[in-house]
């Protein structure tokens, strides 16, 4: 055999760290690509539930939940949750880094989360304070800013925020509390709706103890003064 043959044979050789991450490579591409895919989609299509609510089904037997778009849905409400979860939600790509300088600066790390990393954690990934969840939040959080319109953001945050304990999404929670419609929500319905969620297994939005009809009126408040001053443009248009 001349050098020649001997030194192709050679290159010829099986690599296992070479194919390994030439695969490696081409799995991550194809999750990435997945995942663009999906969410694109998710502007226009509506998710199904997430892994939260699918636990829940799971443990409780089935829950409560109709997707309901937002045209349906008094525009008081999506400015009640707004105010109440994400005031700057206009002004910011999905991280407002205002309120993450201030939760840092207290020391709790609450308060930071805007509307746009509530929906990631709803629809795509699962509960619970882990670095790998957070990790993955962050990832896709601008992702649904790029693809999505803010309105789009408020309609499914909407749908799939938990408002009771196996009830999801605002038309539940509105016949679940007050046995109406959304369309037929008042301002002080919405704004208590809005202030049980921070907890919603353990407030009632219906039979509002004294820290929830407290934190309603500010909602209350806060919806208007959003509406006054332009910082519920981008979802109402």
């Amino acid at each position: 055999m001349s050098k020649k043959n001997a030194k192709k044979k050679v290159e010829r050789k099986f690599q296992p760290l070479r194919w390994l991450r030439r695969w490696l490579l081409r799995v991550i591409a194809f999750v990435m690509i997945l995942v663009l895919g999906v969410i694109l989609a998710h502007s226009v299509v509506n998710p199904g539930q997430g892994i939260y609510m699918k636990q829940e089904a799971r443990r409780l037997g089935s829950v409560d939940h109709l997707w309901i778009p937002l045209s349906d849905v008094a525009p008081v409400v999506a400015r009640s949750v707004v105010a109440a979860e994400d005031a700057n939600f206009c002004a910011h790509w999905g991280f407002d880094m205002k309120a993450i300088r201030a939760a840092l600066a207290d020391g709790t790390g609450r308060g930071a989360s805007t509307l746009s990393q509530q929906v990631v954690k709803n629809t795509y990934l699962w509960h619970g304070r882990n670095w790998s969840r957070k990790a993955l939040e962050a990832l896709f959080t601008p992702l649904i800013e790029l693809f999505w319109s803010k309105r789009r953001i408020v309609e499914v945050y909407l749908n799939m925020a938990e408002f009771d304990e196996g009830v999801f999404g605002i038309e539940a929670a509105a016949q679940h509390y007050f046995g109406v419609a959304p369309s037929k929500l008042t301002a002080t319905q919405a704004a208590r709706l809005a202030a049980i969620l921070p907890s919603p297994k353990t407030r009632s939005a219906s039979k509002p103890s004294g820290l929830v009809r407290k934190r309603a009126a500010r909602i209350r408040d806060g919806a208007e003064t959003i509406r006054r001053d332009g910082r519920a443009d981008c979802f109402e248009s």
